[in-house]
């Protein structure tokens, strides 16, 4: 039997299904709309916005499977998705994730990982790591940066994440890059972490590796505040390097490592 509105208080009523988010029964809703007091109307008007939202968010999550739609109609059932984090920085390694989401995977809020604050990241990654049917984290470290270059270190990156994986992909989705050192069929996409919700998964499983690591590293090497700005070339990281001296997690090859050093630009 349905509770009577009328019975309970609008705060009650407010933290049930506004709050706490939980269906508006159809009875109830009636009741609400039919009720005089103003904060009546304001609950449904709140659970209307919840409803358009969620709506909204099914929508793009719809549009950012489109890919993953179309290489399973053509029989790919592994689909990887593949980025890497930390091009950038002067300090610490690029980090690349691959991961393989089971077909009916629709978490809200899946995105680009730039788009997300931190919890909203650290969150998803959870989730994501729990329900993927594989995924995988792969390194590319600052002497190798320094010895290949950053773009060839991110690529070396990815290509250990997907090695990493426990499943062999049937195509992999990568954003922005190709990966010719694996025979994987793969898909380049411009900005993929925006337009596919496997890559921008491996989005948020790479920056919260990334952003681990430089924490883990800002224990290590206190003062350069390191978990705070990671590692990314900030005014407050430079005067560091400057004052504290080069660690052994910067980037030799990077301009404002190599002028800390006294080196030629």
């Amino acid at each position: 039997m349905m509770p009577d509105p009328m019975a309970e208080s609008l705060d009650e009523l407010r933290k049930r299904y506004v709050d706490d988010a939980r269906p508006l029964p159809k009875e109830i809703e009636r009741a609400l709309l039919s009720d005089p007091r103003r904060g009546a109307s304001a609950i449904v008007a709140a659970v209307h916005r919840r409803r358009q939202g969620n709506r909204s968010e099914g929508q793009r999550l719809r549009r950012m499977l489109r890919y993953e739609r179309e290489l399973r109609k053509d029989g790919s059932v592994r689909i990887a998705g593949v980025d890497e984090a930390g091009m950038s920085p002067l300090a610490g390694p690029v980090v690349a994730a691959a991961v393989i989401l089971p077909a009916d995977f629709r978490v809200p809020g899946v995105d680009d990982s730039k788009k997300l604050k931190a919890t909203q990241r650290e969150e998803l990654a959870d989730v994501i790591r729990a329900r993927a049917s594989s995924w995988a984290v792969g390194r590319a470290e600052p002497d190798e940066i320094d010895r290949i270059n950053i773009y060839h270190a991110g690529l070396l990156a990815m290509r250990r994440a997907v090695e990493g994986l426990t499943e062999r992909p049937d195509h992999l989705l990568i954003d922005a890059r190709a990966l010719p050192q694996l025979t994987i069929p793969q898909t380049s996409i411009i900005k993929g972490d925006e337009k596919s919700l496997t890559i921008a998964a491996a989005s948020i499983l790479a920056k919260t590796a990334r952003d681990a690591h430089m924490e883990a590293m800002d224990r290590q090497y206190p003062g350069y505040g390191l978990a705070k700005h990671k590692g990314y070339p900030v005014k407050q990281h430079v005067e560091a390097i400057h004052r504290l001296g080069v660690l052994p997690i910067h980037r030799r090859s990077f301009t404002p490592v190599r002028e800390a050093l006294g080196l030629i630009p």
